[in-house]
């Protein structure tokens, strides 16, 4: 008979592991794995790397047993300034095109979002995603916002980062390899990243004011996801009527991205790490199954309206704004203003119009 001590179930060693650690050193793991996550998803030129990064570090952490969380002052800064982010990104320039297309727009925006809804009550209906899970993951853009928002209304916020950031990065890949077939953007280099520009007081003071004023605004409210939306609806309305710039540095806004990633990846568990690779291929083929039809719309805007196809593709790609802006800046024969023009808008209409569909597909599935 073997006298060595019983060894603990294989899948327990290595959470007993992760939770002897103390809180420091915990942290200190944590911000080592994230920050070599995140270099290598900016090598890979992969979107949203600062946040999905530290989200996967994250995971991994929590899926070992970490019992670190972020405070919750900490993550509705973060949220906060992911709200001015979203404002500062809005230009008043798009209103003309916006204007001057607005059926052909809205047009396809409501395509777009009624495919998206589709596929997220299909998944939600054939019960592979918990609840109204794949109602929220399936939203055509403003990633971010939207997993910060579906905590607030009951969806499990881990998965629904999951499915967002999935998309995120199919879309962009998606983009770059169809952009290709029309230019060659091989010698296209993103910009480097300057971390610690110049402050510059007044822009960056108002960015703070903003963030503040318009968090405790949500608070007070009792808006879902006060701290983003209530910063984003206040700094939309600072910056584009009263014209208030605002700056937001690199370092900050990977301050928080890292936050936003470590709050959600922390609370991710084996069981719910299981439960997402499972649903991993549907995930996927929903994801092929939107890009299909954001192609399909581009191809027939294309040929109703005369627009080259790549500057209708890249218009109506669900998704990955900031890498189509930079393909699209790439190639001389796309018209940007009309590909940012649709991009915004169908960023805007999700961004207001997401949640309440969301919950009123979500009634649907329950029924």
């Amino acid at each position: 008979m073997d006298s060595s001590p019983e060894q603990p179930p294989l899948d327990k060693q290595p959470i007993e592991r992760m939770a002897r650690m103390r809180s420091p050193q915990q942290w200190l793991a944590l911000l080592a794995v994230s920050l070599l996550f995140a270099a290598a998803l900016e090598l890979a030129a992969l979107p949203a790397a600062l946040l999905i990064g530290p989200m996967l570090a994250a995971i991994l952490a929590g899926t070992n047993g970490a019992t670190v969380r972020v405070p919750r002052l900490l993550f509705g800064s973060a949220q906060a300034v992911v709200g001015c982010l979203v404002a500062a990104s809005i230009s008043a320039d798009i209103f003309p095109v916006f204007y001057a297309e607005w059926p052909l727009f809205l047009g396809a925006v409501t395509a777009t979002l009624a495919a998206s809804s589709l596929l997220g009550w299909l998944i939600s209906r054939w019960r592979i995603l918990p609840g109204t899970t794949a109602v929220w993951g399936s939203s055509p853009g403003a990633a971010t916002a939207m997993v910060l928002m579906a905590g607030a209304f009951g969806a499990d916020q881990r998965l629904v980062a999951f499915m967002q950031y999935l998309r995120v990065i199919c879309v962009s890949m998606t983009a770059a390899l169809v952009a290709k077939m029309w230019v060659d953007t091989s010698g296209v280099e993103v910009p480097p990243i300057i971390w610690f520009p110049p402050i510059e007081p007044l822009p960056f003071a108002a960015t703070i004011a903003i963030a503040i004023v318009g968090g405790l605004a949500g608070k007070l409210c009792r808006l879902p996801s006060p701290f983003f939306l209530g910063t984003f609806i206040f700094g939309a309305v600072v910056h584009l009527g009263l014209g208030v710039p605002m700056q937001l540095p690199p370092w900050l806004l990977a301050i928080s991205y890292a936050m936003v990633g470590w709050s959600i990846g922390l609370n991710f568990t084996r069981p719910i790490l299981r439960h997402a690779m499972r649903a991993l291929p549907q995930i996927v083929g929903s994801i092929v199954v939107l890009i299909a039809f954001c192609g399909g719309l581009a191809f027939l805007i294309s040929h109703l309206t005369g627009v080259d196809p790549l500057t209708a593709y890249l218009a109506t790609s669900p998704g990955g704004m900031d890498s189509v802006a930079i393909i699209a800046a790439a190639a001389q024969n796309v018209d940007i203003s009309f590909v940012m023009a649709l991009q915004s808008a169908r960023f805007l209409i999700v961004l207001l119009l997401g949640p309440s569909m969301a919950r009123l597909i979500a009634r649907s599935v329950r029924e």
